[in-house]
């Protein structure tokens, strides 16, 4: 029963990251810890795996379909590396709690944006379009990857509203280029885990099952879905992002206030 439930976790976030560029690991790090009691040193490696598992499967149905910008992905993935080896020398500088308050504070802002301003009926999705702002882009997908080393989030909840709102991307588009950049940074990632015999593969491979066959058809419905349901649905996962956020810098800062 366990390896049933565990391939339908997967699924549900193999479908939630091919939909909405984010990767999966905030839907399923939640799963394993709450719901399969794991510790959260055996979740986070192997949603890892499963967000690489995630990114292969439909990336290659979003690059037949011309929805990831290649040129796009790959520019800002390189500042997201460079972010992410930057927070990996500041995390024993930085406190933890104060940044996942912060971050939560972000991503709570950008939900509410989404879910109350009234966006256009009918957004271009493989119209002619140019990406402004670089130097905006560069200098947040930086600061995703330092978040992502600092805090063990996927840089999806800010990269995709980084594309979208601040380089003038369609939202499909920079759902689907951020579902490319997240494969590149989660192999990166996950290496240093399976170098410490970390990855658990009795847990991983049901859950890969399910990722395979989630992202598989999220990679196929996401071109048919409307865009204003994608950002509903983006919002929504950007408020529990926002709660796991306050959740975790608050179990850092109340013990400090209560002394």
């Amino acid at each position: 029963m366990t390896v049933f439930l565990l391939i339908a976790a997967g699924g549900l976030a193999g479908l939630a990251g091919a939909l909405l560029g984010i990767g999966g690991g905030v839907v399923l790090v939640p799963l394993l810890v709450f719901g399969f009691h794991l510790p959260l040193e055996e979740a986070v490696p192997a949603s890892l795996m499963c967000v690489v598992a995630s990114s292969c499967a439909s990336a290659a149905s979003y690059v037949d379909n011309r929805l990831s910008d290649i040129r796009l992905g790959l520019s800002l993935e390189l500042a997201t590396v460079t972010g992410a080896i930057a927070g990996g020398l500041l995390a024993a500088y930085l406190a933890p709690a104060m940044v996942a308050v912060v971050f939560g504070l972000f991503t709570f802002y950008v939900a509410l944006q989404i879910l109350l301003v009234r966006s256009p009926a009918q957004e271009p999705v493989t119209a002619e379009y140019t990406p402004v702002n670089y130097p905006l882009g560069i200098s947040g997908s930086f600061v995703a990857g330092g978040l992502s080393a600092l805090l063990g989030v996927g840089g999806g909840p800010l990269k995709v509203p980084l594309m979208s709102y601040g380089m003038r991307v369609p939202f499909k588009v920079a759902s689907a280029t951020s579902n490319l950049m997240i494969g590149v940074t989660g192999a990166a990632s996950v290496a240093s885990y399976a170098w410490r015999g970390q990855v658990k593969l009795a847990l991983v491979s049901p859950l890969i099952v399910g990722v395979l066959a989630g992202a598989y058809f999220g990679s196929r419905l996401m071109p048919r879905v409307p865009t204003a349901v994608l950002k509903k649905l983006f919002a929504i996962v950007l408020l529990v992002v926002a709660a796991q956020m306050f959740w975790k810098g608050g179990e850092g800062l109340w013990p400090s206030v209560w002394k």
